[in-house]
């Protein structure tokens, strides 16, 4: 029977999902996998379905000779994956896209609202003891309703984000993309990131990660951004420069930020755990049970589709 290793434990219907059409082990650790623990993975199971953390680079899959022929991906996002070196092993490489999307646009709204009202901040004050009551100007922030996104990427994502700010808050919204969209409201194409950053209370970004993206976001975005405008992060850490944001927050060059992803998660810089002007979560984008579930079942039928001889519905190309 076909061998597949799960990562990490997953919700109990992925794995029933799993079982009925595999011989099953399950890694009990929550953690990354270390590299002997990937390179025994490679070798002795068929196929592997890998989270986010687990870095099968090239290092890992250019060793040895591989039993594994298919990593089915938990997550929509693979940078962890070297794709070029899985397929020059013979290794194919799916993900899940679809089942995130609306999960990861909800988690960059709740960052924006949490930035721009301050809520985090209100929070803790209240928990600390220290909030003396009511008052005229106590911690005031920006309204977001009416004001401008801008978006940087339009995939699913980006758009899903769009909509909810233009229906939801009635926000006027800019993007840029390597293509223009058509959309089913009014939304701008900017010529490029500055012109975007100049011109927009949020900047949100929704792009994947990789090499195309790394420090995407650094110093001279942060210069064109206004002085009342919050950045929010939803995509991958590395997108964002982290020296460059930290500088941007003490400088006040940026009111604020919301961030979901660190350049090298799970540690987050000192600087930024110091800042009652920054938003941080655990990297929650798909944290709602449904959604982990769906993104199990579509890795699952991934790898069904593989080891049954067809084409899988999700294969990186």
């Amino acid at each position: 029977m076909t061998r597949v290793f799960l990562t990490r434990p997953l919700p109990a219907r992925v794995i029933e999902a799993a079982e009925a059409a595999f011989e099953v082990e399950v890694r009990q650790s929550t953690k990354p996998m270390k590299p002997a623990e990937m390179r025994a993975a490679l070798a002795l199971y068929d196929g592997v379905l890998a989270t986010l953390g687990d870095r099968f680079d090239a290092g890992i899959l250019e060793e040895g000779n591989h039993r594994c022929k298919v990593l089915a991906n938990f997550g929509v996002g693979y940078n962890h994956i070297d794709v070029d070196a899985a397929r020059a092993c013979g290794i194919t490489v799916t993900n899940t896209p679809g089942a995130v999307t609306d999960a990861t646009a909800d988690i960059a709204l709740t960052l924006m609202l949490m930035s721009a009202r301050r809520t985090g901040e209100g929070e803790r004050l209240v928990r600390a003891g220290k909030w003396e009551g009511w008052h005229p100007t106590q911690m005031l922030g920006l309204h977001m309703s009416g004001k401008t996104v801008g978006i940087i990427g339009m995939g699913r994502i980006g758009q899903a984000i769009a909509r909810r700010c233009h229906f939801g808050f009635g926000m006027e919204v800019i993007y840029v993309n390597r293509s223009e969209k058509t959309l089913d409201f009014k939304a701008h194409r900017m010529e490029d990131m500055v012109s975007l950053a100049k011109a927009a209370d949020f900047v949100v970004i929704a792009v994947p990660g990789g090499t195309e993206t790394h420090h995407l976001i650094g110093t001279e975005m942060f210069h064109a951004m206004q002085e009342h405008a919050y950045l929010i992060n939803i995509s991958r850490g590395d997108v964002v420069k982290e020296s460059a944001l930290i500088s941007a927050l003490e400088r006040g060059r940026i009111a604020g930020a919301g961030l979901d992803v660190y350049e090298h998660e799970p540690r987050v810089p000192d600087a930024l755990l110091a800042r009652d002007d920054v938003v941080l979560l655990p990297h929650l984008g798909t944290n709602a049970l449904e959604v982990r579930e769906a993104m199990g079942v579509i890795a699952v039928e991934n790898l069904r589709a593989f080891f049954d001889g067809a084409a899988p519905p999700n294969a990186v190309t």
